[in-house]
């Protein structure tokens, strides 16, 4: 059986980028396009090991994603894919449980170790 990565991104581009990588791996992927749906998602419990999760989205970001889960004690591992690479960015979202940070354009091999490494936590 395959561990589920659910994959949080408002570029269509990204989710299928991603996507592509993690299924070529041998994992299931769920998209959600925007914080609210992923967080969602989560919330539902759909078996996902590990999030995947771009910061800059509408309505709410990736950072405020993972303090709704943090408040809500949701302990899923969640690794930021983002262009952004601020330290102070990074520290906050290491504050409220993320476990990693690729910047993109992200290489897949790296992506899919990162998530494989997080989903046997």
């Amino acid at each position: 059986m395959s561990a589920t990565v659910l994959v949080v991104d408002d570029s269509a581009t990204v989710r299928q980028q991603v996507r592509l990588a993690l299924t070529q791996a041998g994992y299931d992927v769920l998209e959600a396009v925007v914080g609210m749906e992923g967080l969602q998602k989560i919330q539902q419990g759909a078996g996902t090991k590990v999030v995947v999760c771009d910061v800059n989205m509408q309505r709410m970001t990736g950072i405020e994603m993972l303090e709704k889960c943090q408040q809500a004690n949701l302990a899923v591992p969640v690794l930021m894919l983002t262009t952004e690479g601020q330290p102070a960015m990074i520290q906050k979202a290491k504050q409220f449980g993320a476990k990693g940070w690729i910047v993109k354009p992200f290489k897949a091999d790296l992506l899919v170790a990162a998530v494989k490494k997080l989903s046997q936590v």
